[in-house]
């Protein structure tokens, strides 16, 4: 990981990630794709399928299907400034992502907003600022996902759990919104129980501040004493900080699995 200090001052890209779900035998799994070595930003990284939304998400053609549903959509996402066929081009654009990177076709039905990604103006990690809705959605059954082999050259099914142990112990590399979801996730046992809690509840939006403290790069989120936003948005560490050549909590491997090993 190299982290950079320079400031982006373009508006954040409309963004869509789709946290696709599954129940294993170690119970509820999340898909996780090798972004190629050579892309620009985040290369090597596992993440989550997705990427910017297009132009051509948020056409006539593109909208048909989801004009009856634009108003249900638009509720999810708990963002009364957009417009409800805005609203439902990023599931469009969510929907897109899933079946280009990882050949898994759904249904706008399929998807539940799960939280909002901004990102801050020095981005430590990427080039670009995105607006990124995640969304949660199963895994369909008859389905096999797989890498596109440009963008992505490998897939990953694990528990977040098991995710995160991977990558403190160096086998994966993380950017920090997947270490903060799949610690997230990690409180729950199934995809239905995860798709049931973010029902019930606004996505919450997150937008990390970094600073740099003792010459270390240190990204802090709501809730945390150097965040503006007082009120918490994620359970688990509100900061994370840039050692060892990767982002670490400060209570270690045991912050974000909310417990022991």
């Amino acid at each position: 990981m190299q982290i950079t200090s320079h400031i982006v001052d373009t508006p954040p890209r409309d963004a869509a990630t789709v946290l696709m779900l599954r129940d294993g035998a170690a119970g509820m799994e999340v898909l996780l794709l090798k972004r190629h070595t050579a892309s620009q930003d985040l290369g090597g990284a596992f993440v989550f399928p997705g990427g910017k939304r297009d132009e051509a998400d948020g056409t006539p053609e593109a909208l048909a299907a989801l004009q009856q549903d634009a108003a249900r959509l638009h509720a999810q996402l708990g963002e009364p400034d957009l417009s409800p066929l805005h609203a439902a081009s990023l599931f469009v654009a969510a929907l897109r992502e899933a079946r280009e990177e990882c050949g898994l076709q759904l249904q706008a039905c399929d998807l539940q907003a799960w939280s909002r990604w901004i990102t801050p103006r020095m981005p430590s990690m990427m080039s670009k600022r995105f607006d990124t809705r995640f969304f949660l959605a199963r895994a369909p059954s008859a389905q096999t996902a797989v890498h596109d082999n440009h963008e992505t050259t490998e897939i990953l099914w694990a528990t977040p759990r098991n995710a995160l142990i991977q990558y403190w112990q160096g086998d994966i590399v993380l950017a920090p919104p997947q270490i903060m979801s799949l610690s997230h996730l990690c409180l729950f046992n199934s995809a239905e129980h995860a798709m049931t809690e973010a029902a019930q509840r606004t996505p919450p939006v997150i937008m990390p501040e970094p600073f740099d403290q003792d010459g270390m790069r240190v990204i802090c989120y709501p809730g945390d004493p150097r965040h503006p936003v007082a009120a918490r948005a994620l359970p688990g560490p509100s900061r994370l900080h840039f050692r060892n050549k990767r982002f670490e909590p400060e209570g270690g491997l045991e912050a974000l699995l909310h417990g022991p090993l």
